[in-house]
């Protein structure tokens, strides 16, 4: 049996990387690497990982160079999640794999984007980034001679789907889900009526706990509120109001700094305090077993959740609905329908071999096409392919 080093001792409730489920098209495993550390570096060097760095979290890619992209989030939601991973005693690496892959189906322009090409997509199946995501892992990806997509494990892939908990009651009530994930071979194995083993469910808490905190930084710095309108805030004042009690004399972009670090540190220490205490009541001795209960084992608790509650409220009307930030949405939206407005009414002038596999104007087959080929899009590519089909000068 091959054996994998471990930075510390792995809980019995952990998934164990010796005895994962395996990949759907099996390849002989390393005594280098375990099975989740070679998920992870795949996904790493994935073409789809790549462009996180010109996709929006908020503000639009180019608006400035300071603002989180969808990549340097998934590079915070690793770092939490591993760490939170490591305290646990769960596995790691994946953890980390499953908080660097969790936005790889992401389109450009945010949730903006999303909304945009869920409309578009609505007469053919939808769309939907989490399944999205799934089938870039399983399909889109074209690295490797023996397979499409990246050929990842079971655990990854279970932890991919079932990002946001279970997604179906029972195992015959799949009318709602995603056609994108009812594509993927065996996918009614992902057992998409449990919650995820326990590496996801903490994946999922550290991107909460990675975003709302960013967004409070790049609120600030980009003006749309400032320090004192976020400390009437419960929680975020009184970490602000701490730092500066200890430091008087700080800078605001210090002050800004230490608070939202202190932020994390107080979120972080909730979930391992909540979790700590599901993981006594409920005693599970695999990770099968924690799929199988009836709530998450990892997750904050009641008192935070009530907590964060003015918190999301504040940065829904301060920043998300901002009309800075309407303004650039408003515009993004508009690049994306057009875009496959255009695309699906005259395949032809989509990249040749796109347009190759495309089956005519309007067809359900050459829309998932042109969903794949703008989700794809970083921001600043689909601004220019607007601007080349839209403007009469585009390629003059």
């Amino acid at each position: 049996m091959t054996t994998f080093s471990a930075s510390r001792q792995r809980a019995p409730y952990a998934s164990d990387p010796e005895n994962c489920q395996g990949r759907a098209i099996p390849q002989p495993s390393t005594s280098e690497r375990s099975p989740f550390q070679r998920d992870k570096d795949r996904i790493i060097h994935s073409s789809a990982f790549r462009r996180l760095k010109g996709k929006t979290q908020v503000f639009v890619s180019h608006e400035g160079d300071y603002y989180r992209t969808r990549l340097t989030h998934s590079l915070e939601v690793s770092q939490i999640a591993r760490s939170i991973a490591r305290v646990l005693g769960l596995d790691e690496d994946l953890a980390e794999c499953l908080a660097l892959a969790h936005d790889l189906g992401h389109p450009p322009f945010g949730h903006s984007g999303e909304d945009a090409l869920a409309d578009c997509m609505a007469p053919y199946g939808g769309f939907d980034h989490n399944a999205q995501t799934l089938r870039i892992v399983t399909k889109l990806e074209g690295r490797y001679a023996e397979f499409d997509g990246l050929n990842l494990t079971w655990e990854t892939l279970e932890g991919i789907a079932k990002h946001n908990g279970p997604l179906v009651k029972k195992p015959s009530d799949i009318k709602g889900l995603p056609w994108a994930l009812k594509v993927i071979p065996n996918w009614k194995d992902l057992e998409l009526d449990t919650y995820a083993g326990p590496e996801a469910q903490v994946a999922a808490l550290a991107d909460d706990i990675a975003y709302n905190n960013h967004d409070i930084d790049d609120g600030l710095r980009a003006g749309l509120f400032t320090v004192d309108q976020v400390g009437e805030v419960p929680i975020v004042g009184e970490a602000f109001a701490d730092v500066r009690r200890r430091y008087p004399d700080i800078s605001e972009d210090r002050l800004i700094h230490e608070a939202v670090r202190d932020l994390i540190g107080y979120m972080v220490a909730d979930v391992l305090k909540e979790t700590r205490n599901r993981l006594e009541d409920e005693a599970p001795k695999s990770a099968q077993e924690i799929r199988n209960l009836s709530r998450p084992i990892c997750d904050f608790s009641d008192d935070f959740r009530a907590q964060e509650k003015p918190l999301r409220l504040f940065l829904m009307e301060n920043m998300y609905r901002h009309y800075k930030v309407n303004r650039m949405m408003g515009q993004a939206s508009r690049v994306v329908k057009e875009l496959f407005g255009l695309f699906i009414a005259d395949p032809g002038i989509l990249p040749t071999a796109l347009g190759k596999t495309c089956t005519g104007p309007d067809t359900p087959e050459t829309a998932r096409i042109v969903c794949d080929y703008i989700a794809g899009m970083t921001d600043s590519f689909a601004i220019a392919e607007h601007r080349k089909l839209f403007t009469v000068t585009g390629y003059l």
